[in-house]
């Protein structure tokens, strides 16, 4: 009986052995699919930082003094409501103008939309039809946060899609309701998850059922009129499903869809009779869909979506172009923002759509351009934030030379990474964009071959260019941004006696310590160094990506895809290398050029005061 007892205890703790190490394999298998995914799958740091009135969002005064006018923020606000009508997976070709007479049959969803043709032709300067091109992925709460938020989702955010969350982030809800506008909302139940308690009004309805074509439409149509005739409203929000369950049922090439795109037509119709001179009218679409009806990808047919402004005061100079612009969908945030008098959230990186600042057809071309160039101005004071943070978290010192962080020239690589996919480009060739050779060239460029290269070259590369030209600019932009002001030049020890009995009428002028960059000319052999420095580094890091793309092309080689992923990959790596080591080489040519010519100016002055 002792020895079975024995062998009892003995079986079990084999089984626990066995179990524990099996456990053990299974932790390891976990942290590396962890591990990988965390490289692989990209997340988001989300910003707590908000935008204010208040706060400008760069260094120096607003453009045209609009802080000092009554009721303005960063910029003077051109109306006071807007109405957005966001019609879900509302495809650009569903609203794109139609030539032809009658479309085919094999193609119902053509030119259901035709009150914005009519628009389009009848009043030319109060109404524009753009391609938005939509970063994936293509799923509506992904698309929701860009369209109030102005920043870019990821995948690994896809999962969220039916299981919402609320927004944290710096949005335009939030500054509307910051700034006491009433927000009234109807539609799609996604917006109480990613907003509670955010609207004066609300109206939600279940989106989850894709084969309910009418529950969520209807019950906005039962809405929307009886509260835009009430009059108490500032921003009224109609997110409609129709079309994207019509797509997800039957495809975009069943009649269903063209009742559905009919509908959204009457809708608009009635919209644009009840507008009001400082209202804007906004018909937008979060995203496309496949042929097949369906999104969540990075198809062209998924990322191309229509965004349709209207207003019935005259909004642009010029006549609409025969081909609607191309514009990153994001760049609504920017433009909503400043044209209701709005801080632009936080954190924002859309660019604004500058001709909506233009003034209408009747404003001088002076002034329209002053009123374009401001609106771009206070928008671009956000791609300088990364100087603006390295020059209050980096002290700079009086004696000695000044180097750059690693993190600091690390961020500024990442940055021209990340201005490439913010653009709208990729790493693969059918996301090249070409309509790029023909600007400025509408009619070709003859026999020519090397221009309209160089123009693509220059539009895919501009990111990687810009940012290496700049590199620079983090050496010298913290003294830039050192408070103005006289500073008492430290005495060595043992001198202290020497600056006591020394009268306050010399101290004023030689004991002052040379202020900003200045200090800089004081040392030409540390400025050097410090740009040899900053070019190492900044080499060394755009040496670190290429090396990792060249050993992920090496390993991948055999890989089904190499063709279509790995080696466009490693081809764009292996060009933006290229064009970044040259423009950090011209960047800082420049400014040694431009060292030398302070240089040789402060010797004229020094012998013209010596005699």
């Amino acid at each position: 009986m002792r020895w079975l007892g024995i062998g009892t205890v003995y079986l079990q703790m084999q089984k626990v052995s066995v179990l524990l190490f099996l456990a053990w394999v299974c932790f390891l298998f976990y942290a590396g699919i962890a591990l990988f995914t965390s490289g692989f799958l990209l997340t988001r740091l989300e910003l707590t930082n908000h935008s204010s009135c208040q706060e400008p969002p760069g260094p120096g005064s607003l453009p045209w003094g609009h802080r000092g006018q009554p009721g303005a923020c960063w910029m003077a606000a051109r109306f006071s409501r807007v109405v957005l009508v966001l019609i879900d997976a509302l495809r650009f070709d569903f609203a794109q103008p139609q030539r032809s007479a009658e479309p085919p049959a094999s193609l119902p969803f053509l030119g259901k939309l035709g009150s914005l043709q009519k628009i389009l032709e009848t009043q030319p300067h109060h109404a524009r039809l753009y391609r938005a091109q939509v970063d994936p992925p293509t799923t509506t709460m992904q698309r929701l946060k860009a369209l109030t938020t102005g920043s870019l989702p990821t995948f690994i955010d896809a999962g969220s899609n039916f299981a919402s969350h609320a927004i944290v982030e710096d949005n335009l809800i939030k500054q509307l309701n910051s700034a006491g506008r009433r927000i009234v909302f109807m539609g799609d139940d996604t917006w109480k998850a990613l907003f509670p308690g955010a609207f004066s009004q609300a109206f939600f309805f279940p989106s989850f059922n894709t084969r309910d074509l009418h529950t969520v439409d209807n019950g906005i149509l039962e809405h929307l009129y009886p509260t835009m005739d009430s009059g108490e409203w500032d921003v009224l929000i109609a997110h409609f499903l129709g079309v994207d369950h019509c797509g997800h049922r039957h495809g975009p090439h069943h009649p269903e869809m063209a009742k559905k795109l009919s509908q959204m037509d009457q809708v608009i119709q009635g919209l644009v009779e009840r507008l009001e001179n400082d209202t804007l009218l906004v018909v937008a679409g979060d995203h496309g869909m496949t042929v097949s009806g369906d999104h969540g990808g990075d198809s062209e047919l998924e990322v191309s979506a229509a965004l349709f402004l209207y207003s019935p005061t005259a909004l642009f100079p010029s006549t609409p172009p025969e081909e609607p612009e191309v514009i990153p969908q994001i760049s609504l945030v920017p433009t909503l923002a400043l044209l209701l008098g709005l801080p632009i959230p936080f954190g924002n990186i859309g660019e604004v759509i500058a001709e909506l600042f233009s003034g209408g057809k009747d404003s001088q071309p002076h002034s329209s351009a002053l009123a374009q160039a401001s609106a771009l101005h206070i928008n671009a004071q956000q791609s300088f934030l990364l100087l603006h943070l390295l020059a209050a978290g980096v002290p700079v010192p009086s004696p000695g030379p000044f180097t750059v962080p690693w993190q600091a020239v690390s961020a500024w690589a990442l940055m021209a990474a990340q201005t490439f996919y913010s653009t709208g480009h990729q790493p693969v060739f059918p996301a090249i964009h070409w309509h790029a050779a023909f600007v400025g060239f509408p009619e070709g460029h003859g026999s020519s071959t090397w221009l309209p290269a160089l123009l693509v070259g220059a539009n895919t590369f501009a990111s990687h260019l810009l940012f290496a030209v700049g590199c620079p600019l983090l050496l010298l932009w913290p003294f830039l941004c050192e408070s103005q002001g006289p500073k008492k030049r430290r005495h060595p020890p043992g001198h202290e006696a020497e600056a006591k009995v020394r009268p306050e009428e010399e101290e004023g002028e030689e004991g002052e310590e040379p202020l900003m960059e200045m200090r800089l000319r004081d040392a030409p052999h540390h400025f050097s160094a410090a740009l040899l420095q900053l070019g190492l580094k900044y080499l060394f890091v755009l040496g670190v990506q290429i090396l990792a793309c060249v050993l992920a092309a090496s390993i991948l080689r055999r890989h089904l895809m190499v063709w279509k992923v790995f080696a466009p990959k490693f081809i764009f790596e292996a060009l933006g290398f290229i064009v970044s080591s040259v423009g950090l080489l011209l960047g800082i040519a420049l400014v040694m050029r431009v060292d030398g010519a302070v240089s040789s100016w402060f010797r004229q002055l020094v012998v013209s005061q010596q005699r």
